[in-house]
């Protein structure tokens, strides 16, 4: 099936810079508090969680770069004493509004399908460890005994009291009730779900609807959708390259999605919603804003297509965790350096909780990057920010980085005092 001709034709200019204004990051750091959290969520839907803490974990990262004087705390009250947020699934582990919770019961009823057989290992203590939490609150694993080892969802060993936990909650019988570092903390759904989310009906009555939703909420996502991004469109309850098509046109024909071309990207055809039309015409129409800088995370919605972000911003990105030493370009959690609407470096960044010193291991600027005293003004300005993030006292630059020219602003990043 073909794709719907365009009726929209955007400059590569255009395509970034919606794309960034879709994010909050047109420019970085202007909403503010709670409400600005959870106008940023509702818009783009979800961010994804990981645990992985160098200098902060991933939606802390996103959040940091989006949300003026941010700080972690913040989300853990919206997600653990407020409730309005909510830790869950959503192609991958993610933070979504917890008035969400009603649109994944085709996730949850999935999750059931495939785990809740007798003839799982967890499926035998499921019940004792439902009655234990409704007798005794949350717990978390390490408050059962630990007794014999399965293979867990990664394929890699872990106990059955852990093993259970999860599928409980992947069913959606527990919900993350907190988090106290790397330990989740597990409360019956029933119990810590508002009473008018947790006996809500799927808002979706038909699988016609619910792939409308759930296409739609992706595109938001991100802001511009590739329909041949294979991996950023898993997640969804049976919808498959093809049904994915169908759903795509018939958006198109509803009016809820606007097929795009962009320039200099041939035989490809993009989606925007129709509701995010009027942050375009801004785009379009509007005076670009004072270039700043910002610090994305690896994870970042922004970062979820990496063929996008070749095509519009000549930036070739691999998240190397997960790579051996010996195979890494540049390092195990490098991050980007985004300044208007470019991509102008890359670092490698390490954090001393103790010595509350945020050490730049290395820096690599991107080809044609010319440094001149506005974009050192943004940076300091960024590092600054980012240090009170992090209720870091100072930066300083490893012995590689120091090799690096136009580091010079990173001192200034570091004379400004802090209140921690």
């Amino acid at each position: 099936m073909s794709p719907p001709a365009p009726t929209l034709k955007l400059t590569r200019t255009q395509a970034r810079r919606f794309l960034l204004a879709h994010q909050s990051l047109w420019p970085p750091r202007k909403l503010r508090g709670k409400a600005g959290v959870i106008d940023l969520i509702r818009r783009i839907g979800a961010v994804q969680f990981d645990p992985i803490n160098v200098v902060g974990r991933n939606a802390d990262l996103a959040l940091q770069s989006r949300i003026r004087d941010y700080r972690p705390a913040l989300l853990h009250r919206l997600l653990y004493e407020d409730r309005q947020l909510l830790d869950g699934w959503d192609k991958v582990a993610s933070i979504y509004l917890t008035s969400d919770w009603p649109y994944f019961g085709r996730h949850r009823d999935r999750m059931r399908a495939q785990h809740s057989q007798p003839s799982n290992p967890s499926m035998r203590i499921a019940a004792q460890v439902i009655e234990a939490i409704r007798e005794e609150g949350p717990k978390s694993s390490i408050d059962f005994k630990r007794g014999e080892s399965i293979e867990g969802s990664w394929g890699q060993s872990t106990s059955l009291p852990r093993a259970c936990l999860e599928i409980l909650y992947a069913m959606g019988e527990l919900v993350i009730y907190d988090r106290v570092g790397t330990r989740r903390l597990y409360e019956l759904a029933e119990r810590a779900l508002p009473e008018d989310v947790i006996s809500a009906a799927d808002r979706n009555e038909s699988n016609e609807e619910y792939q409308d939703w759930h296409v739609l909420r992706r595109i938001g996502g991100l802001g511009i959708a590739n329909p041949a991004a294979g991996d950023w469109w898993l997640g969804m309850h049976q919808i498959n390259a093809e049904s994915r098509k169908v759903t795509l046109r018939r958006l198109v024909n509803q009016g809820d999605l606007n097929a795009v071309e962009i320039e200099n990207i041939p035989n490809r055809t993009f989606f925007i919603r129709t509701v995010d039309l009027p942050t375009l015409d801004r785009v379009r129409r509007g005076r670009p804003p004072k270039q700043r800088a910002a610090i994305i995370g690896a994870l970042d919605n922004l970062m979820w297509d990496r063929n996008m972000l070749r095509w519009l911003f000549d930036f070739d990105y691999v998240w190397e965790v997960y790579k051996p030493a010996a195979q890494r370009r540049y390092g195990y959690y490098v991050l980007p350096i985004l300044y208007g609407d470019r991509f102008i470096a890359r670092m490698d960044p390490a954090f001393d909780r103790e010595q509350r010193e945020l050490t730049i291991n290395n820096w690599w600027w991107e080809d044609g990057v010319e440094v001149n005293d506005e974009m050192r003004s943004a940076l300091v300005r960024c590092f600054q920010d980012f240090r009170r993030y992090l209720q870091a006292d100072r930066v300083n630059l490893g012995a590689k980085a120091r090799s690096k020219s136009s580091l010079d602003w990173v001192q200034s990043s570091s004379d400004a005092q802090i209140a921690v």
